[in-house]
């Protein structure tokens, strides 16, 4: 997948980290959000290990579901045991409904120093995202965030 970064000339290839992610930390989904650039929405553009493509049609407004607030918070985001231990309604979460994940972790992904990305790993059985997976996503987070900065 390419993320056009403002100019036609800026054009960054972001599937093969996602890939990588997904093989590296052993989970069951990489999704990569990235804010729109001719607005605030935020869309799901990218996904590994996902079951349908669904995510394709996920946006949400900035600061709503995951991908929004941690672009409107630019920090991260842990969601365990879904949906029982979230402030508000399952509804609010599209991407934990559409590829039934249990358990996901969000890292703000920056661009020029501003939260206009994120990275979600997740898992749809009963593992939870431990603090060694957590540490790997914010590594694989960075790793974007040189690539999409040049």
């Amino acid at each position: 997948m390419e993320y056009k970064a403002g100019s036609p000339e800026e054009i960054v290839q972001v599937d093969q980290p996602c890939e990588k992610v997904l093989k590296e930390l052993e989970c069951e989904f990489v999704g990569l959000a990235l804010q729109n650039t001719d607005g605030p929405d935020v869309k799901w553009h990218y996904a590994a290990g996902n079951s349908n493509d669904k995510y394709k049609r996920i946006t949400v407004r900035y600061g709503k579901g995951i991908a929004g607030k941690v672009i409107s918070t630019g920090r991260q985001m842990y969601v365990d045991n879904f949906p029982e231990n979230i402030p508000g309604k399952a509804l609010e979460y599209p991407i934990m409904l559409a590829e039934g994940l249990i358990h996901a972790y969000a890292v703000p992904i920056h661009f020029k120093g501003i939260p206009k990305g994120v990275l979600l790993i997740g898992n749809r059985s009963g593992q939870p995202i431990d603090e060694s997976m957590q540490s790997k996503a914010r590594d694989a987070a960075r790793t974007l965030e040189n690539k999409l900065n040049g």
